[in-house]
């Protein structure tokens, strides 16, 4: 049972928790609270907006900056975020999917290895991603201090972003590193906007039968918060989207078209996508 809670709320609630005699327990991986029951055993979750600094902080209201970084084979999306709001941004395709498997040329090596003139030129392209990719990165990292890094990436994929000749500005056990718990879509601009707002949102996790009964702080404020809390994702409003403010350098795609037609290669493979 999931309940999302808008950023003003979420601040509430955390507020509420704070003062209340309730044992929690912070996990920094993953910005969340872990609620304990009186046998130290864990009853619930609250993931916290992303721009909600960690509990314990010195100063509560200190300002976050964030990347959020999404990648799937063949299509990126970032954008550089200051206290919520989107200030740079940048989208990058490339040529990696086999035509007929449906399947990345990376995953294709780890069966039958490289093939044919196709296959040079998805790796080609490969690479060129993953060095385009960092090399964004570095400038976010150069021109602004970075708290968090928001990312959504397939292990398949992730040893080529750390192992690009153009290196990350972090690395794979950088404590900032923080993995989106969602569902992301091929990465586009609206998709790295959407995924903004889930992480602003707030998170109640539910971990037993009696759901948030078994804590009588969080049924009390769900009930008297009952207009604002939802069961799943719901469209944004306009009144949502008030605070939302995007400014863009030169948001542009690669010269890509949907419509071209992939190099082929002589052998063929069955194998389905997997993505983590």
């Amino acid at each position: 049972m999931n309940r999302f809670i808008p950023k003003d709320k979420a601040a509430e609630l955390l507020r509420i928790i704070q003062d209340a005699d309730c044992q929690t327990i912070y996990d920094p991986e993953k910005h969340r609270l872990a609620l304990l029951g009186n046998t130290n055993d864990e009853l619930a979750y609250f993931r916290l907006p992303i721009t909600k600094p960690a509990p314990g902080t010195e100063n509560p209201e200190v300002k976050i900056n964030y990347v959020i970084l999404l990648i799937q084979s063949g299509s990126c999306a970032m954008g550089y975020f200051e206290n919520g709001r989107c200030l740079n941004h940048k989208v990058f395709r490339s040529y990696m999917v086999r035509k007929k498997q449906g399947k990345s040329q990376i995953k294709y090596l780890k069966t039958k290895g490289k093939s044919r003139a196709g296959s040079r030129v998805r790796l080609g392209e490969t690479a060129e991603f993953f060095e385009n990719i960092n090399g964004r990165l570095q400038e976010y990292f150069l021109q602004h201090r970075i708290d968090r890094i928001a990312i959504s990436c397939s292990k398949t994929l992730l040893p080529y972003l750390y192992t690009s000749s153009v290196p990350t500005p972090f690395d794979k056990r950088d404590p900032r590193l923080f993995k989106i718990p969602k569902h992301i879509h091929t990465p586009i601009y609206e998709v790295l906007l959407d995924a903004n707002r889930f992480l602003q949102r707030g998170e109640l996790i539910g971990l037993t039968e009696a759901g948030f009964a078994a804590i009588p702080l969080l049924q009390d404020f769900l009930q008297n918060n009952a207009d604002y809390s939802e069961t799943e994702e719901a469209e944004d409003t306009a009144d949502d989207m008030v605070d939302e403010v995007y400014v863009t350098d030169d948001w542009e795609e690669d010269d890509w078209d949907a419509d071209e037609p992939y190099l082929e290669d002589d052998e063929e493979d069955d194998d389905i996508v997997e993505w983590d």
